[in-house]
């Protein structure tokens, strides 16, 4: 026994020491990653390394696990390159910061899935045993597809309440400008009233492209790209006619306000239709649900009583 001991305590210690080794690389990883400088710049990928900053600085996953992320951006530029412009659009719709480049988003998503893939496997090994791995590997694999169906989800959600407020936008729009005001000066003074507001940002977007030299309907044009909505893309569309054909713009605002209350009446209208629907299974389920705790003491006495007979 004490030399089974005397063999066993060179591998526990050297166990001990690889452990430890392991523990002290990993916090010295991450107290180098959260106190590193940004990185310098040079004269060829200025604005690059400006954008790799910026996303150092706003997401911690990312200044963590910066060059594990840029591994697999690679990998999704080649895997992935029909799809990366439309995950790049949502990325705008759904209001993240400018900086994210769809791959490096892409990579972020699979990179939470990888860090969840060891309690996955932990779990349905000690459940189901080796071909516990197998749903192991399905778990990552859907939690990286979730991750990615929540961006959509995200650009959904705030097309809805851009579309919820839009119309006392374009009211106050049309009233500033029906005062006197030219539309540069009504969209600035709409833009500060809805200051933190989805709608706000994106019409603050024009703006800021209008400032940088760009026409009004290129400006409006790009809204209708990033949201890619058919209600957007009509309003958005009657703008540039009017700014085309030289329509008031007033006039094109409180037309488009009254159709967006218009639509979002018939919208609920729906909705209260298909609530209706949607209840009918739970209120039948719930009804024989009654009539079981109702009937069903006087169906178990009639069976006592014929079993008794």
């Amino acid at each position: 026994m004490i030399l089974l001991l005397a063999e066993i305590e060179p591998f526990a210690a050297a166990a001990t020491a690889v452990v430890g080794a392991f523990v002290g690389m990993s916090v010295w990883w991450v107290v180098a990653a959260l106190t590193t400088e940004d990185l310098e710049q040079d004269a060829e990928w200025r604005y690059d390394v400006s954008r790799i900053n910026a996303l150092r600085r706003l997401d911690p996953l990312y200044r963590l696990f910066q060059p594990l992320i840029r591994v697999f951006a690679k990998l999704n530029r080649a895997a992935f390159s029909n799809s990366l412009p439309e995950v790049y659009r949502e990325i705008q719709a759904a209001g993240l910061p400018r900086f994210w480049l769809p791959e490096e988003y892409l990579g972020r998503c699979e990179l939470l899935a990888l860090l969840m893939a060891p309690a996955y496997f932990f779990a349905c090994i000690n459940f189901m045993g080796i071909a516990g791995s197998v749903t192991a590997m399905m778990l990552t694999l859907i939690t990286a597809w979730l991750l990615r169906r929540r961006l959509s989800k995200q650009a959904k959600q705030r097309l809805v309440v851009i579309k919820r407020r839009l119309p006392f936008f374009l009211d106050l729009l049309t009233l500033l400008m029906e005062a006197g005001a030219s539309f540069l000066d009504s969209l600035k003074q709409a833009v500060r009233e809805f200051e933190g507001h989805p709608v706000s940002i994106e019409f603050g977007r024009v703006l800021t492209d209008m400032n940088m030299g760009k026409a009004r309907t290129e400006a409006f044009d790009n809204v209708r790209k990033r949201l890619n909505d058919e209600e957007m893309g009509a309003i958005i569309g009657s703008i540039i006619q009017s700014e085309e054909l030289g329509t008031p713009l007033s006039h094109i605002f409180r037309t488009q306000a009254d159709l967006l209350r218009v639509k979002r009446s018939q919208r609920a209208e729906t909705l209260a239709g298909e609530a209706s629907v949607n209840m009918l299974l739970p209120g039948v389920l719930v009804m024989a649900a009654a009539v079981l705790i109702i009937l069903g003491p006087f169906a178990l006495n009639y069976l006592m009583f014929g079993v008794d007979f």
